[in-house]
Parts: C-alpha cells; sequence; structure tokens
C-alpha cells in the first residue's frame, strides 16, 4: 500500500499534468500520499436539509432542496451584472440565490424546473433570505445520507481562478479514496493503539475526510495528531539517546577555588533559590561523565549571566577553557563588561574577540587560546572561524541561541576533542510544549524570579492622540535624571516608510524636548556609527534614545526608566516583552508606554491588554503561542519542527503533546539502540519519514 501511496498525483483520474503542476507549486501536493494527508479545516454537517421557513441570517452553512422558479438579472455597472434566481422548497416560501459577474454563466448552468440541493450561508436581505454564490448539485445526483459532513479544504487564489476550489479538492479526494481499495499499512503498533484506544490509521485516514458525525471526526483527528506529534518525540529523543551514547563528556567534579572564592568574595547580592537550583542543575550534568546540553530560560534581567559565569569557573577550576557567544557586538561587549566586573581582580583572564578586533590585538587573543593564558573568552560569531583554536575548551555558553543557526554551533563542537558542554541561554520565555518539541533534546533549566529589590514594571497602554501629556510625564522623568527609550516599529515591508517615520519621528522628538539631547539608531545605519549613538546613551551623554528593535537584545541601561514603543500593535507579544526588558534593570520604578491608534483589531487588543496585565515572560510566551501559532514565533524557524506539523496544533494539544513524549521516552528507555523486533513498525516508519522533505532537524 505504500507504493501506491507514492504513485504521481497526475494520474488520479481528473487531475491530468496541468492540474498536477498547479497542485504541486501551490500545496506542494505531488503524489496520491500527499493528497491523502492534505487534511481538510473544516467539516460541515451536511446529513440535515432545512425548508426555507425555519432559515434565519444568524445561521452556519445550511442546504435546502427545492426548485428554481425565474431568473432576474440586474445591471450594475458598465461591465458587471447580478442574477437573482427565486428558489422554492414547495412550501410557498421562497428565498434568493445571488451571483455577481457570472450572469450568462450561471443562467447557462442552472435550469428553471429542476431539483437542486443548495448549501451556503443564509442572509437576509430586503426583508428575504438569501444565499450568496451557494453550491448547487442535482438532488438526483447527491447522496445526502452518505455524505455525513462534508470536508472544506484551502486552496489559493490562483488555484480558485482555475476552478481548483474546495469542492474540486473534496472530488479529488473522493475518488483517491476510492482508488484505494486496500488498507492502509499500519504505523503504530498494536500495543500503543489498543491501550490508547485509537482508531487504526485506515479508518483515520478516510474519516478525516469523510466523518459520518463530529464524533468520528474527533476520533481521526486524535489518531492523527498523536501520531504526527508521537514521530516528532521519538525522533528527537532518539537523537538526544544517540548523542549521549556516542559523546562522552569531560567530568568536572572539582569544585576549587575560583568558584568558592567567587562565591565567597565577589557575588555581590545573594542568589535567587531559582538561581541555586540551576547551578544545582548544571553541576550534576557536568560532573556525570556526559556531555551537558542545557536550555537555560529566564526573562531579561533574571541573573541567567551570573549563572552562565558560575558554570564556566567551574571548568576553569578542572583546568579547561570556556567561552560565550553573542550575536551582537554590543551583547559581546556588554557580556565582558558584566563578566570583568563580577571578577574584579581574580586571577582569570578574559578576552574579547569579534569583528572588530584585528591586527596585533587579535593574535594575542589568538595565542593566548591556544597556550591556554585566556581562560574565558567573550565573542561574536568570530568564535567559530577555523582561525580559533583553543588549548582545553570545556564550556561553551551560546546566548540568545536563535540567532545562530544549528551549524554555526555545531563547528564550535570541533574546537575540542571531546564535545565541550553546552548551555544555551534565551531571555524569549518557550512555553513547555514548545520547548519539548523544539528543544526535545535539550534538558531545560527555568529562572522564573528575579533578583530581589527589582520592582515590576508598570505598562500602560496611551492612545496617540495622548501623546502631549505623555511628553510631560517623560519631562519629569528626566528631571529627576531618568533616560528614556523612544522605539520605532521598523518591519522590512515597510522599511522606507518605517525608517522616514523614524526621522520624522526623530525631528519631531527634537523639537518637543530641545533642553535634552538624543541619539538615533536604526539597522541601517554603518556598525561604527550604530555603537557610537548608542554608547552616547549607555554613558549618560544622551538622555532619550529613538531607535527600531536593534534594541531589542543587548543593551542594558540601568538609567533608564521609560520605555515608549510606538504603534505597538504592529508588534508581536513576545518582541513587546522583550523591548519592555531594556527598562526596569536599576532598582527605580520603571514603566513601558505602549502608544496605538484607537482603532484596534480583536486579537491585536488582546496583545496590548496581557502586556498590561502581566511582567511574567512565560504567560505571555503562553498567549503568543495561542495568538499566533508556533510557526510566527521568534526561534522557531531554526528548527522547522513547527511548520511541519500538518493536523497537529502545539498551540492547544499541550497533552497530547506530552503523552506522545511519554510513549517515545518509554520506547527510547526500553530499545535504546532501535534493535528489538517489538519496535520494527516504529524504526521502519521512522526510517520513511526522514527521506520525506520534512525538516527533521534538531536543535543540538
Amino acid at each position: 500500500m505504500t507504493d501506491i501511496l507514492q504513485q504521481d498525483i497526475q494520474y488520479l483520474p481528473g487531475v491530468g499534468p496541468q492540474r498536477k503542476k498547479m497542485l504541486s507549486d501551490e500545496l506542494g501536493i505531488n503524489n496520491f500520499g500527499d493528497l491523502l494527508e492534505y487534511y481538510p479545516y473544516k467539516h460541515v454537517d451536511r446529513s440535515r436539509v432545512y425548508s426555507i421557513h425555519e432559515l434565519t441570517g444568524d445561521m452556519p452553512f445550511v442546504q435546502v432542496k427545492g426548485r428554481i422558479l425565474s431568473f432576474e438579472t440586474f445591471q450594475m455597472g458598465p461591465r458587471k451584472k447580478r442574477v437573482v434566481a427565486h428558489f422554492t422548497d414547495g412550501s410557498g416560501k421562497v428565498m434568493d440565490l445571488t451571483w455577481f459577474n457570472y450572469a450568462e454563466s450561471v443562467i447557462k448552468k442552472y435550469r428553471i424546473g429542476t431539483e437542486y440541493i443548495v448549501f451556503g450561508r443564509p442572509q437576509v436581505f430586503n426583508g428575504r433570505i438569501q444565499v450568496v454564490h451557494p453550491d448547487m448539485d442535482e438532488a438526483n445526483k447527491l447522496e445526502l445520507s452518505a455524505m455525513g459532513m462534508q470536508p472544506y479544504y484551502n486552496t489559493s487564489e490562483k488555484m480558485k481562478k482555475t476552478g481548483l476550489n474546495s469542492r474540486a479538492l473534496e472530488r479529488f479526494t473522493k475518488s483517491l479514496l476510492d482508488v484505494l481499495k486496500e488498507p492502509l499499512t499500519e504505523t503504530l503498533p498494536d500495543f500503543i493503539t489498543q491501550r490508547l484506544h485509537l482508531m487504526s490509521r485506515d479508518e483515520a485516514l478516510r474519516k478525516i475526510h469523510y466523518p459520518q458525525n463530529a464524533k468520528q471526526l474527533e476520533q481521526a483527528r486524535l489518531r492523527l495528531k498523536f501520531e504526527e506529534l508521537f514521530y516528532v518525540q521519538l525522533n528527537i529523543l532518539r537523537y538526544a539517546s544517540d548523542q549521549r551514547r556516542k559523546y562522552r563528556g569531560y567530568v568536572f567534579s572539582r569544585v576549587g577555588e575560583l568558584f568558592n572564592g567567587f562565591y565567597h568574595n565577589n557575588l555581590p547580592f545573594s542568589l535567587t533559590e531559582a538561581q541555586k537550583r540551576v547551578i544545582r542543575e548544571i553541576r550534576k550534568d557536568i560532573g556525570s561523565g556526559r556531555q551537558m546540553n542545557r536550555l537555560l530560560q529566564g526573562d531579561v534581567g533574571s541573573g541567567k549571566t551570573l549563572v552562565a559565569l558560575m558554570s564556566m569557573l567551574i571548568a576553569l577550576d578542572n583546568g579547561y577553557q570556556a567561552c560565550i557567544m553573542a550575536p551582537t557586538e554590543i551583547l559581546a561587549e556588554q557580556h565582558l563588561q558584566t563578566i570583568m566586573d563580577f571578577l574584579k581582580d581574580m586571577p582569570i583572564r578574559v578576552a574579547l574577540l569579534t569583528g572588530i578586533v584585528k591586527g596585533k590585538r587579535r593574535q594575542e587573543i589568538l595565542d593566548g587560546l591556544m597556550d591556554g593564558t585566556v581562560h574565558i573568552l567573550v565573542g561574536t560569531h568570530a568564535i567559530i572561524e577555523d582561525t580559533v583554536q583553543f588549548a582545553r575548551l570545556g564550556m561553551v555558553v551560546v546566548d540568545e541561541q536563535h540567532r545562530f543557526g544549528v551549524a554555526q554551533r555545531a563547528k564550535l563542537w570541533s574546537k575540542s576533542t571531546n564535545p565541550p558542554h553546552v548551555l544555551v541561554m534565551t531571555a524569549t520565555p518557550i512555553p513547555r510544549t514548545l520547548a519539548m518539541t523544539l528543544y526535545g533534546d535539550l534538558d531545560v533549566s527555568v529562572i522564573d524570579e528575579l533578583p530581589p529589590g527589582r520592582k515590576p514594571i508598570v505598562t500602560q497602554h496611551v492612545f496617540d492622540r495622548s501623546m502631549p501629556s505623555l511628553y510631560d510625564g517623560i519631562r519629569k522623568q528626566i528631571n529627576m535624571g531618568r533616560q528614556v527609550y523612544f522605539v520605532f516599529p521598523l518591519i522590512e515591508e515597510s522599511e522606507k516608510i518605517d525608517l522616514k517615520n523614524l526621522e520624522d519621528g526623530f525631528e519631531v522628538l527634537t523639537q518637543v524636548f530641545p533642553e535634552f539631547r538624543l541619539s538615533k539608531v536604526h539597522g541601517k545605519m554603518r556598525p561604527a556609527e550604530k555603537e557610537a549613538e548608542m554608547q552616547k546613551f549607555v554613558n549618560g551623554e544622551t538622555q532619550i534614545l529613538v531607535a527600531t528593535t536593534v534594541i531589542e537584545v543587548g543593551v542594558n541601561v540601568p538609567n533608564a526608566s521609560v520605555m515608549v514603543i510606538l504603534e505597538a500593535q504592529r508588534f508581536g507579544l513576545s518582541q513587546l516583552h522583550q523591548l519592555r526588558g531594556r527598562v526596569g534593570r536599576g532598582a527605580e520604578q520603571s514603566y513601558c508606554i505602549l502608544v496605538t491608534n484607537s482603532k484596534l483589531a480583536e486579537d491585536t487588543r488582546k496583545r496590548i491588554d496581557i502586556m498590561c496585565e502581566t511582567n511574567d515572560g512565560f504567560r505571555i510566551a503562553e498567549a503568543d503561542l495561542k495568538l499566533r501559532g508556533p510557526g510566527d514565533l521568534e526561534g522557531t524557524q531554526q528548527s522547522g519542527m513547527a511548520f511541519d506539523l500538518k493536523i497537529a496544533d502545539i498551540a492547544h494539544d499541550g497533552q497530547l503533546v506530552q503523552m506522545a513524549r511519554d510513549e517515545a521516552q518509554a520506547i527510547i528507555d526500553d530499545d535504546p539502540q532501535c534493535l528489538s523486533g517489538r519496535y520494527s513498525i516504529l524504526w521502519k516508519r521512522l526510517k520513511e519519514l526522514r527521506k520525506t522533505n520534512i525538516n527533521w532537524g534538531v536543535i543540538s
């Protein structure tokens, strides 16, 4: 049966070469299997026929059986016509069927007196029920009792223009199911399907298209969602198990003078309980003899860098070097400054390596890495260049990991005899279900509390008509010695307009605040110019920084207490949260002001309300996942996992994700080398899936 699913789609009755090209180009459907797994986005109950007198203007899709009494045509302009068919079900009641722009073809296609099944959404127009652009079938050609729930498929505008609409896909699917006379091969073992009460794969793939009722549809969806999530988890966990078996990690058994000296003499404040818990988790990993691969999540300001530094000190205590890789030069320089401030006069050599470090200075650093006299290297992607070699690299910290590709991170492994321990940090909170799918091969640690003394940021929503009073409040803050960010959107599709808005906004703010000094930063500036402007703000030479989202990551100005985000409706929740994290880094009360126009879509209003209600990054990330879906969340693009789910929805199928992971974990625990005949059906299916165009890459 697998072979027939590989059959070219053009050989399905009704398709042919031209339609095959359209299906391939627009929907990625190339063979029978692709069509079978192109699932409907909704179903409508076609088992009930309504009378015209039952219809109201607020009902969903309905169907009525009857005959056309007459046609009327109305001119709507030089080349536009509206055609209305007066339709009766024999009860004496009449409804109107309306088409725009298709007058001649409609009158030619449908005949007065023939009995039709009309299907569509009823509405009231001029006191009568009407259905616009209805689906119509001759009653004697449509077996309603056999239709049950009718599937609806997403198609593109280009497809619709050539007649390849949802009904066409429905006909193709029906034709395909008629061709597939033999049962489809099962892909899950009996012990899973029976224990979890799952439908067979054959029944699920047939019923997902043509269920008889809502319960059957739900059972089919459950089976297919579980299978999809299960194989994603099985692949991730098999990969992680292989990595643990193949790669032994350095054993850091010693917690020595550097760590203890730092802890007792240099720690500027007590660690939070969350920080202590994470350090314990890391110590357990690096002392276990297996390579650590740990994801460290924590909101902006939660103290991730301090945890990373203390982990690196353990590597140093055991005679190894460490490095920390950041996505931008600004962030790398800030990490360097933070680490130097923490270490003070400890006998540790820390070096910075970025693209702008050249010549003699660069060579000194490279030599120091080779002879082991550079203990901690802080840098950008310059670290992964082939010329950079370490004497004994034992610990790698990757900050804001979604900015680096998988291949870039893997290059760090080649700089050590054994793979170094890896600590991946992110200030973008990732919902648990998404983390299990995207980063399932990493152990996850969470810092879920802020250091003592930090005041929660007050977030307020104001309309753009209230700018004058906002300016007054900002003036008061600056006069108290604080600094302020003004952030403008820069969305690539509207780049020129956005940059003009920023330039115009800068001019306006210069006029509004003539008594203060302003800096301006955006991604289109030359790096040196951008650095200089940013540095002025960091040093307190300017009081207001006008910027795009280039400041989203890597600007640490404890004196900045106000973040004004203009056109906030154009930003995603995670981005708003990241920007808000630029303030609230000192002891003073900080504010985030979200400025929008007054006409907001419902989703936008929800985003703004959530931002005003909570500072909890994980709650915000969960809300973002539900509002936008996994494919749109920052960072998910690296894996490809989120895009490859055809029916499961990570945002809403959290329990299924966990169930699938538990089942996959039990199998990996029982058969870590994938050799047991009991699971042969699973290893065979996993091999088949890896040959497809699905991106099964995982983050390491």
